[in-house]
């Protein structure tokens, strides 16, 4: 059958009635593959993290909010769950822990089952854990699956040993923001973590700079809006040049705003609006928000840019 191919990348889902080849390639991360047996259509998704963090916009990135969209979209068309077929894959222990007890793995599956038990979904299949990574072919039309283990690479033993190395230390964290109250209610927030350490804060990009050959942090939290360059070309400087978790926090970073989409397609880790965070009236918002971000990021392996890839975007 003719079908629309696509490739999904974390944070992404497709559901559609018009036949789908949909591929991806999963690690600790979850795809969830939902198919309705009497209309003969489906869907798959791909997310990273198992909630999303209390306050924050909507985001495919966590399994909670990726599963319910794909849900609805589903009901959307039939309301009747019980043509409804689940398939859970993924999950795969490929980057170790930072701590003892449930690792993202885990609960990244566990959200699963629970979310599609809650709505009574059918699951006929699960392919879940273990040290490897998946590659994932799913054909939405017909709910064939394929999935074939991926053996560890070079990227996944740099990635074991940054979560290795992690564990003996804390995560060293830059805070770059113009302005001084914004940049003290971030520290005091992240603060808070005994696994956080703020190693440096800037109020503008060369200042950053400087503090990142100096301090070498896991993570850079970064404003957009800074004097003397800001914060979307010192992001394609970072890429290009010195390529680490980059978290952008600024008030510009609205939901499908230009500057957020600049950003995210330049390599950002994470972007949060501002506003989000309730900084200056409620500070255990903020901690809710940024702290998980921060021990996410620090665990990620960020792909060096081409100069060409950001220098039009």
């Amino acid at each position: 059958m003719e079908s629309n191919k696509i490739f999904l990348l974390p944070g992404e889902l497709v559901v559609s009635k018009t036949p789908h080849s949909i591929s991806t390639i999963l690690g600790s991360c979850v795809a969830v593959a939902l198919f309705n047996k009497k209309q003969k259509f489906g869907g798959l998704n791909h997310y990273m993290l198992p909630r999303l963090p209390v306050g924050s916009s909507q985001n495919a990135k966590y399994g909670d909010c990726s599963i319910e969209t794909m849900i609805k979209m589903m009901v959307g068309a039939d309301s009747n769950k019980n043509n409804l077929q689940a398939m859970i894959i993924g999950g795969g222990h490929v980057v170790g822990h930072l701590s003892s007890g449930a690792g993202v793995a885990e609960k990244n599956i566990a959200v699963a089952f629970e979310i599609l038990r809650e709505h009574n979904i059918e699951i006929i299949k699960k392919d879940i854990g273990g040290n490897n990574g998946r590659k994932v072919y799913y054909q939405s039309w017909d709910n064939s699956i394929t999935i074939r283990k991926i053996e560890k690479s070079d990227f996944t033993q740099l990635a074991e040993e940054k979560v290795s190395n992690l564990r003996a230390r804390k995560i060293r964290v830059l805070v770059v923001d113009d302005s001084k109250l914004v940049r003290d209610l971030i520290v005091r927030a992240l603060e808070s973590s005994p696994n956080i350490e703020i190693v440096g804060i800037a109020e503008d990009a060369f200042m950053a700079r400087e503090l990142i050959l100096e301090k070498d942090p896991d993570v850079v939290t970064l404003d957009i809006i800074m004097p003397k360059m800001d914060g979307i070309t010192f992001l394609k400087k970072l890429m290009i040049y010195k390529p680490l978790p980059v978290i952008i926090v600024s008030t510009v970073a609205k939901e499908k705003s230009a500057q957020r989409m600049r950003a995210d397609e330049i390599g950002a880790f994470d972007i949060i609006d501002k506003d989000e965070l309730t900084l200056y009236s409620n500070i255990e918002n903020a901690k809710k928000i940024l702290i998980p971000k921060i021990e996410a990021a620090a665990k990620a392996i960020i792909r060096k840019r081409h100069i060409d890839e950001v220098k039009h975007i």
